[in-house]
């Protein structure tokens, strides 16, 4: 009896509640009606909901990354992982957000910067977006819950060049490459394709980021990892590559699923609207196939090729499946889903041992798992479209019938994506190589970047071998 009483009390207390957030919205918002106002309402709740499973993911890319590299460097690398957002932040709110979505041309926003809307008009109405914002015009949600929510992409996308260039690089000097990377490039690629860039123009499609985040993090941690070279000891003088195992795979595996739980929020949310359950509905299955399909794809490839099933192969494969359904996640059918995944399972596992052999040294597989993996995913739209699935006007892609037109756009954009970052990132290392530096000294790299980093380790007291 207690029990049921204390069921109805809270529920009593939860209808309250409800009851006076809708009366709030009503007397502060005159001029909306009811459904308006609680759509409104219903709607910024589930964004900035899925804003704090995207956040949570920053958990889950330090904890795959740590254990995924040497116990000496953990520190270093949990401050990397933990700095990178405030800097993404900082970025973002006072340039990035205005280049990325600010009215201007097809290749970059003119306006909006240190948010500067040109309207006095409520953030609880469209007309919040008509000053500066018009890119945003489409979402009902106020201005601060999309920003909250491109922040936190944009913070990925930072997080991601940080595995790459794991064990070796200076950190004040990755703290100002992310500072560019979101300040400019990272928009002005996203304005492209979000903003009302040239490329939306074109009918190009990434519904939730395989290109937006997830390759131009792996672009930048290209060019970061070419200028930096391989980690002392990697290679042997023969050319053949010493192992440099992860230090805690039970962390690497609990960071996995905190990322795959956290993509829950970054495909789904980014339908900005809870209206349309269906849409949103679908997309979580594709986004969940992909990786389930993908984990055992990658398990069966490492399994033949290793002769063993490798765990970091196994949950990198769930992170390259979750990458390439974030583009065509609201685009494709469930059972277009499971071969994307698939094929992005083992293209994982080939992309690790091909790096390795080409002396390009990637502590973590960053780049197999968010450049290759973002590049087939974005092109997957052109492959697997279904015009209208969930409500978006795509056309068809090449195997639903609607021929190499959206293949050829999906193209266009991932080669332009890839050679504006690319190509900005390589100038950016290569000035700062030439002035501050960018790797630590040998003996540093040797002893381990937890003491001549940081001046701490993440294990004191105890005796760490490698």
């Amino acid at each position: 009896m207690f029990f049921i009483k204390n069921r109805l009390w809270k529920r009593g207390i939860f209808v309250i509640f409800f009851l006076l957030i809708s009366a709030s919205f009503i007397v502060a918002e005159t001029t909306l009606t009811l459904p308006e106002t609680l759509k409104i309402a219903l709607d910024t709740v589930w964004v900035l909901f899925a804003t704090f499973l995207i956040f949570f993911m920053n958990l889950g890319f330090a904890m795959v990354e740590s254990g995924l590299c040497r116990a000496k460097n953990t520190v270093n690398i949990l401050a990397k992982n933990f700095i990178v957002f405030s800097v993404a932040s900082i970025s973002f709110w006072i340039i990035g957000f205005g280049l990325m979505f600010g009215n201007g041309n097809e290749f970059i926003g003119l306006e909006g910067v240190f948010f500067v809307t040109g309207t006095d008009a409520s953030p609880m109405i469209n007309e919040a977006y008509t000053g500066a914002y018009t890119a945003l015009s489409w979402t009902s949600v106020p201005l601060w819950a999309k920003f909250i929510f491109q922040l936190a992409f944009a913070g990925t996308a930072a997080t991601i060049v940080s595995g790459v260039v794991a064990e070796r690089v200076k950190f004040h000097s990755f703290i100002i490459f992310s500072f560019i990377l979101i300040a400019v490039m990272y928009p002005i690629t996203g304005h492209w394709i979000w903003g009302g860039g040239w490329l939306q123009s074109m009918k190009f499609f990434d519904f939730a980021g395989s290109t937006v985040v997830h390759s131009v993090g792996g672009w930048a941690g290209l060019a970061a990892v070419l200028f930096l070279g391989p980690r002392y000891g990697k290679y042997r003088a023969d050319g053949t590559s010493n192992m440099m195992p992860g230090h805690n795979m039970s962390t690497a595996t609990l960071g996995a699923l905190v990322l795959w739980f956290g993509w829950f929020g970054f495909n789904p949310g980014s339908t900005m609207a809870v209206g349309d359950g269906g849409a949103i509905a679908h997309i979580v299955v594709t986004t969940n196939t992909a990786a389930v399909m993908a984990v055992a794809s990658a398990t069966i490839t490492s399994w033949v090729i290793q002769k063993k099933p490798d765990l970091s192969m196994i949950l990198n494969g769930a992170l390259a499946g979750l990458v390439a359904i974030t583009a065509p996640c609201a685009f494709v059918s469930v059972p277009g889903a499971a071969i994307i995944g698939l094929i992005a399972g083992c293209i994982v596992v080939l992309a690790v041992l091909f790096f390795d052999k080409i002396k390009i040294d990637d502590p973590v597989g960053a780049l197999s798992v968010h450049l290759l993996n973002g590049i087939w995913g974005t092109l997957a739209v052109g492959l697997f479209a279904i015009d209208g699935i969930t409500g978006t006007p795509t056309g068809n892609g090449l195997f639903a019938g609607g021929g190499f037109s959206l293949l050829a756009t999906q193209a266009i954009g991932v080669l332009a994506v890839g050679a504006f970052t690319f190509g900005g990132s390589a100038l950016v290392w290569g000035i700062l190589k030439a002035t501050i530096g960018i790797r630590v000294p040998q003996a540093e790299e040797i002893k381990g970047l937890d003491i001549g980093e940081h001046g701490g380790e993440a294990y004191n007291g105890f005796q760490i071998i490698n």
